[in-house]
């Protein structure tokens, strides 16, 4: 009789937890993929703008409108989140912060870097333009 172990045999995703520095090297990637939609949106918005009026505008509502702030958001977000990782990164390059706890510690404090730049960049924005 054969005993059936109910264990996976390799590690899940339900089980395995991927480590903070692997999510942030996989976010670093992402938000590059990001800032390339954000540039394109650029040209678009810019195109718009040179085609005439009316273009601008049409692309401008979709911008202001919620889901367009959202998206805002985001790629501003992405942008510090990816600069802040960036000097992380020339750091290391350096040869400093490759002790586990350090790394650990400049991982965290480049999520929460690129929280308050974003936040204090559009409570400035909304400020201003409001």
């Amino acid at each position: 009789m054969a005993y059936k172990d109910p264990r996976p045999l390799s590690p899940h995703l339900q089980v395995y937890r991927l480590p903070l520095l692997a999510l942030v090297s996989i976010s670093h990637r992402s938000c590059g993929a990001i800032l390339s939609g954000g540039a394109a949106l650029l040209v678009i918005l810019l195109t718009a703008a040179a085609v005439s009026p009316d273009a601008y505008e049409m692309i401008h509502q979709h911008l202001t409108a919620w889901y367009g702030t959202v998206v805002l958001i985001a790629i501003t977000f992405a942008l510090f989140f990816h600069m802040c990782n960036g000097i992380r990164h020339l750091f290391w390059d350096l040869g400093y912060g490759f002790e586990l706890d350090t790394a650990d510690l400049t991982a965290k404090l480049v999520i929460a870097g690129a929280a308050v730049l974003t936040a204090i960049t559009w409570v400035i924005a909304l400020g201003v333009f409001a």
